[in-house]
């Protein structure tokens, strides 16, 4: 029994002690042989070579600015519409008995011709009484002069003293000759009358509209239809303040022979074909368009039914058509893409030595690809295309072509300046 005893108690003993040396022991065993290693691999490290750190400049994409003589252009839309356009309208009344077979809708037709004759057999009549009114007045007056003359003789033989000019018939004379100028006034009317019994093309032109026919009894200042030369297509353009500087055109612009004006081009698709009309212009309102606060300029397209058409297709009122303008010249302007310009006036310029220098340009021409600039830069200078954060007057750059800051995609502000590049190039 006491052998059992000692045996249990020596098993007791080992168990504890197994306890005691994996809770406590060994990982304080494993802490120690950790920290020997570190302690040991740290000794048999090489130390780092000091090195003095630099700053990398930040890479940029430029171009090359070109020098050149640039014509500006003002592009713009307007409608055709003809100089001149009148309703036809007779000035007397009656029944028309003749309208020209040029007297249709879309007719063409020459100045003078007759397009609507009125009857005239009332008219022709009026004239005939007048011509008999006429007569009857200058039988008369030649009676009163001759029984004038009778009356002088007379006073003359009797002989006592001055005669009065009712003695003499003054009156009556004065009265004859007002009755034939009366008379022969109202000859000239009917005659007038009868004349305007034919309605005469006052230019050559063509039909916008008919709406009288043979048959039809019209009054005086009846609308017969409408009409419109063809001689001078206009289209009013809308010029606003920036446009109008590029042109140079004056407000109350009046062409001359010493200032004809400058030359515009009309153009618009005509049955699925692109038509282009040369013109000019040719004059500009005298005051700004109060509700737009534009400028209208009046260009001109002659003869545009003829030698004005375009291969062969006129210029016809109503059509929508896309106007460019030619500007100012600039000779020494300098052409870059719209990406270099900074705001409204910067840009920025790579000197010789890889630094920038921030300078202001006065911008004349600006699209969504490039911009026309004069002052501040010259052609052949590099200047900034791809974005830069912080830019300074000195500040150190390193130009770099699109393909090159494309192809860098390390760190986040490389790659959005390589995609802005990749465009830039995509865009040239």
């Amino acid at each position: 029994m006491a052998e059992q005893s000692g045996h249990g108690k020596k098993g007791g003993g080992i168990k504890l002690f197994l306890a005691r040396f994996f809770t406590f022991i060994l990982p304080a065993l494993v802490i120690v042989g950790g920290v020997a290693s570190v302690v040991v691999m740290g000794m048999l490290k090489k130390p780092p070579e000091k090195t003095d750190a630099v700053a990398e400049a930040p890479k940029v994409v430029t171009t090359i600015t070109g020098g050149e003589s640039v014509r500006l252009t003002v592009a713009i839309q307007g409608v055709a519409e003809p100089r001149n356009e009148i309703d036809v309208v007779p000035q007397v009344g009656g029944r028309i008995d003749y309208v020209s077979p040029a007297f249709l809708t879309g007719g063409g037709f020459k100045q003078g011709d007759v397009l609507i004759r009125i009857e005239d057999v009332d008219y022709r009549l009026a004239v005939t009484r007048s011509e008999a009114e006429v007569s009857r007045a200058a039988r008369a007056l030649a009676r009163e002069r001759a029984e004038g003359e009778i009356a002088l003789r007379d006073w003359e033989e009797l002989g006592e003293g001055e005669a009065s000019d009712l003695a003499l018939r003054q009156p009556q004379l004065a009265e004859a000759r007002a009755s034939l100028a009366a008379a022969q006034a109202t000859l000239e009317d009917a005659k007038l009358d009868l004349a305007r019994t034919e309605i005469r093309a006052p230019f050559d032109g063509r039909v916008a509209r008919k709406s009288a026919d043979t048959g039809q009894f019209v009054n005086a200042g009846q609308a017969l239809g409408r009409i419109f030369s063809t001689d001078v297509i206009e289209v009013r353009l809308p010029l606003s303040d920036r446009e109008l500087a590029k042109t140079s055109l004056p407000v109350a612009f009046q062409a001359t022979e010493d200032d004809p004006g400058p030359d515009v081009e009309l153009s618009a698709i005509v049955a699925g074909e692109f038509r282009v009309w040369k013109g000019r212009i040719t004059r500009t309102d005298s005051r700004f368009d109060q509700s737009s606060r534009l400028l209208h300029a009046i260009a001109e397209v002659d003869d545009p039914y003829g030698a004005g058409a375009a291969d062969g297709t006129p210029l016809a009122p109503g059509l929508f058509v896309n106007a460019e303008i030619q500007g100012r010249l600039f000779d020494d302007a300098v052409v870059m893409p719209r990406a270099a310009l900074r705001g409204e006036k910067e840009v920025y310029v790579v000197n010789d030595d890889d630094t920038v220098s921030i300078r202001d340009v006065r911008v004349v021409s600006s699209d969504r690809t490039q911009v026309v600039v004069i002052g501040g830069v010259a052609a052949g200078e590099r200047v900034v295309v791809s974005p830069l954060r912080g830019a300074a007057d000195g500040m150190a750059v390193t130009p770099v072509s699109p393909a090159e800051l494309a192809g860098e995609t390390d760190d986040a502000d490389t790659t959005e300046d390589a995609a802005v590049a990749a465009s830039l190039a995509s865009a040239g």
